[in-house]
């Protein structure tokens, strides 16, 4: 990478880091863009280049939380993800859709309350993600997979599965344990893996 590209890479990283750490504390409203250029140590007109406004500054920071970085990837074409499709049976790409879900919470749960009050803040938030929910059909896209692998438990079709995976693996249930009662982030995994095969996968006294 030329030192410039990787100049401007690094400087894009503090801006954004500047502005997750500003909107948990503060709150988004109350965050100005001056303060985050103070905090990244950069010109607030360098903000205004790079993202154009705070809106589209929360946009990024939310994508590059729930990717772990700033690469145009989508979820759904994530090496993580291409491998959990590809695992022949049910429960084995249950297991690897929680694993990389659990990564991506750990990363996304705690900004998930600071943008609950942003958008409630700002309704024209919710303009920045013209796709609907993608989480949602991140999960809608894996249980389609899921019911229709050996394994899957019978009579399960693809949207109530969607909807179980949805719910159990939802940022607010993680935070649950993992914040508030103290939890590993591995040992939330595997009881979400074993919660939802209990519920999406056939059990030996099903046959």
């Amino acid at each position: 990478m030329p030192p410039g590209t990787r100049n401007a890479t690094q400087t894009r990283r503090r801006m954004l880091d500047a502005a997750r750490e500003l909107f948990v504390r503060q709150g988004y409203g109350a965050t100005t863009l001056k303060e985050i250029a103070e905090q990244a140590g950069v010109a607030v007109q360098t903000i205004y280049f790079t993202f154009g406004n705070k809106r589209v500054l929360l946009k990024e920071l939310v994508d590059v939380a729930i990717a772990g970085d700033a690469e145009p990837v989508a979820t759904m074409d994530r090496p993580w993800f291409r491998e959990a499709l590809a695992a022949p049976v049910a429960e084995a790409q249950l297991r690897l859709h929680v694993r990389g879900t659990r990564e991506i919470l750990g990363r996304v749960a705690p900004i998930v309350e600071m943008l609950r009050a942003a958008a409630a803040a700002d309704p024209a938030l919710a303009g920045q993600w013209d796709d609907g929910d993608p989480r949602f059909r991140v999960h809608f896209e894996a249980a389609r997979a899921l019911v229709a692998k050996p394994g899957a438990r019978a009579g399960v079709t693809a949207e109530h599965a969607a909807d179980v995976l949805f719910g159990v693996l939802s940022p607010e249930l993680y935070q649950v344990f993992v914040r508030d009662r103290g939890w590993s982030a591995e040992q939330w995994e595997k009881w979400a893996g074993d919660t939802l095969a209990a519920q999406l996968c056939r059990r030996e006294s099903d046959s």
